[in-house]
């Protein structure tokens, strides 16, 4: 993988630091260099989107020379990696993942991986968001990741680099042998209710809630990431940051321009 030779890569996640995916990405990048950083929370924290912590103080235990435990969101992981811990030097890239779950659809808007991709760029950093699609209750193919990962990171950062974008991955929930190829998608659109409170009682009889994931299928749109790994591909979505509607905003804009002009 000719393209992370000599850079210097920050990883992040959400999951935390001690979290299986964020290794095996390690152990993938290192066999492309040795100028590898990892900074992430120390502990899940999973749909925490794009948050600072702007109203408790963010503390940070480092574990060794380039690994960082933050007691704080993915963002946060970024902001203190940028501006204090690799401040001799800004990372070339930012690779935040690999998340334990998919990150597919309207998952970004909630999603701390995408979040910490979505903060590199935004100071100058090659980012690309990675997550592992699984089915609850069954295997998590990791070895699909590990085995996947190099020649995506490799076509993605062998490419002229847009301005304000990153790329979202999802790796398919299948063993490495029957992924069928990468995907170049959009984002795809699920039917509303995958997320729902889920009622309890705790021992004072006092109720609480789980927000529990309850994914729900909807039409296959070719297209989407949704159907990529549906049918075993590896999704990867070009994203950026700016959410205009431009199409609306034109339109918009020339109906008050005529209402004005009347």
């Amino acid at each position: 993988m000719q393209s992370l030779r000599g850079q210097r890569v920050l990883l992040v996640n959400d999951d935390g630091i001690d979290a299986p995916g964020i290794r095996v990405l390690e152990e993938v990048v290192r066999e492309f260099t040795d100028d590898v950083w990892v900074v992430a929370p120390d502990d899940e924290r999973s749909g925490a989107a794009r948050s600072l912590s702007i109203t408790v103080p963010v503390r940070v235990r480092q574990v060794d020379d380039r690994h960082f435990a933050v007691r704080g969101t993915p963002t946060d992981c970024v902001v203190l990696a940028y501006h204090e811990l690799m401040q001799d030097r800004p990372p070339d890239v930012l690779l935040s993942g690999i998340n334990r779950g998919a990150n597919l659809g309207e998952d970004v808007s909630y999603s701390g991986t995408a979040a910490a991709a979505m903060e590199g760029l935004t100071l100058g950093m090659k980012s690309v968001a990675l997550s592992l699609v699984f089915t609850f209750g069954s295997e998590k193919y990791w070895d699909t990741a590990r085995r996947h990962c190099p020649a995506v990171l490799d076509f993605l950062l062998g490419q002229p680099w847009p301005d304000a974008r990153f790329y979202n991955v999802n790796f398919p929930d299948c063993p490495p042998d029957e992924v069928s190829g990468m995907r170049i998608t959009r984002q795809g659109n699920r039917p509303p209710g995958s997320f729902i409170p889920e009622r309890r009682i705790d021992g004072r009889d006092v109720p609480y809630y789980w927000i529990k994931l309850n994914y729900r299928d909807g039409e296959m749109q070719d297209g989407t990431d949704l159907t990529a790994v549906y049918h075993k591909a590896v999704s990867i979505t070009p994203m950026h940051l700016d959410q205009t509607d431009y199409a609306l905003r034109d339109r918009l804009a020339e109906q008050l321009g005529a209402g004005s002009a009347g």
